[in-house]
Parts: structure tokens; C-alpha cells; sequence
């Protein structure tokens, strides 16, 4: 799993530096508390998407089970802080996630608008999946190292699950078009994103 995820970064075209990790380990309650909210958003995110989509057999079976792990993801960070004697700060806007949503095509049909928001969890993924690598190689915290790793293989198998829906639905051909289009905007907005420690993205 690690030599396939330096090999292809998930698709992403722009590579966190990795100094963002010694930024994320200034402030270790802060990044752990951004980390808890991504993972809760990523398990309401999957809930959205079998309430708006419940037709779609296949997607609700993948997801389904999805919404339990993140879910366990959450209280797993949750144990962390309370081991580390930290305490959950409070949620704070996502500005990665906010641009990323800025990016998908408006006024389209509701099977159209399947394809978008399956693209966007994607890539969310993917990029988290590549930021828990890095802190999973170089936290200076070796407990941490391990703990993290679990997280990047899971979101690197969300990653493909997304990507796997839209391409059952949408075809191959035309998800790998929209799939770079996404790739390319989002690594311009990573170039325009100040990097910061207290946050996963």
C-alpha cells in the first residue's frame, strides 16, 4: 500500500510539502480537533448521499457501512485527545472544502449533480489520504506514526470506492475527464491556500 500511494499520489498534482507536518505539530490539539471534524463530515457526507440518492442500490450498500467507520474514525480521535488530556476545540470552516465546492457545475440535472458531489468526496479523500502519509513518515511522535497510517489506508480505499461509483454510473471515459479537471483546479487552489498546521486540508 505505502510503495502504491508514493508511486501514484493518488492523482494529485500537487504534493503537500512536507514541512506542513511541523506546522501540524505546534499546536497537536488543534490538528487533532480538525482531523475529529473531517471525519464526522465525512460520514454525514456519505449519509447525504443515500438519503438524496437511495435508488442507487449499489451506492447505498458501499456506503452504508462507510458512515460506521468514519463514524469510528471520529471516536477514535476523540480517545486520542482525551489520552493526550486535550479536549475537542470547536469546528471551523473548511476553506479547501468551500473552494472545492465552488468548482462543481451548477444548474445541472440531479443524476449530473451524482457525478459532482462523487468526485468531490474523492478528491477530499485523496488528499487527506495523502496528508495522514506524511504524517504517518515523519511525526516525530512514533505512536503517532502508526495511528496514522491506519487513516491513510482507509481513506486511500474511500478514494477508490468514490471514484469506483462514478464510474459505474457515469462510465469511465467521461468520470476520468471531469476526475482532471477537478485534479488541475485543485492543485491551483492548493498553490493559493496558506499552509496551516490546524488543518488536515
Amino acid at each position: 500500500m505505502e510503495q502504491s500511494l508514493q508511486n501514484t499520489t493518488l492523482g494529485l498534482k500537487l504534493p503537500t510539502d512536507p514541512r506542513w507536518v511541523n506546522l501540524a505539530e505546534i499546536e497537536l490539539s488543534e490538528i487533532l480537533t480538525d482531523h475529529a471534524y473531517c471525519e464526522q463530515k465525512a460520514a454525514t457526507s456519505c449519509i447525504s448521499l443515500i438519503q438524496a440518492y437511495p435508488e442507487r442500490l449499489e451506492l447505498v450498500e458501499e456506503l452504508a457501512p462507510i458512515v460506521t467507520e468514519e463514524w469510528g474514525h471520529f471516536r477514535m480521535v476523540l480517545a486520542e485527545l482525551k489520552k493526550r488530556n486535550l479536549v475537542l476545540g470547536r469546528q471551523r470552516k473548511d476553506e479547501y472544502v468551500n473552494r472545492l465546492l465552488t468548482f462543481q457545475k451548477k444548474g445541472i440535472s440531479r443524476e449530473e449533480a451524482l457525478l459532482e458531489r462523487l468526485l468531490v468526496c474523492a478528491l477530499i479523500e485523496a488528499r487527506s489520504c495523502e496528508r495522514f502519509r506524511l504524517l504517518s513518515l515523519h511525526c516525530s511522535d512514533e505512536s503517532l506514526r502508526g495511528w496514522y497510517y491506519k487513516f491513510m489506508v482507509a481513506e486511500a480505499g474511500h478514494y477508490r470506492l468514490f471514484l469506483d461509483l462514478a464510474e459505474l454510473y457515469f462510465g469511465k471515459e467521461k468520470t476520468r475527464q471531469r476526475w482532471n479537471e477537478y485534479l488541475l483546479y485543485e492543485a491551483e487552489l492548493m498553490q493559493n491556500i496558506t499552509p496551516r498546521g490546524d488543518r488536515i486540508h
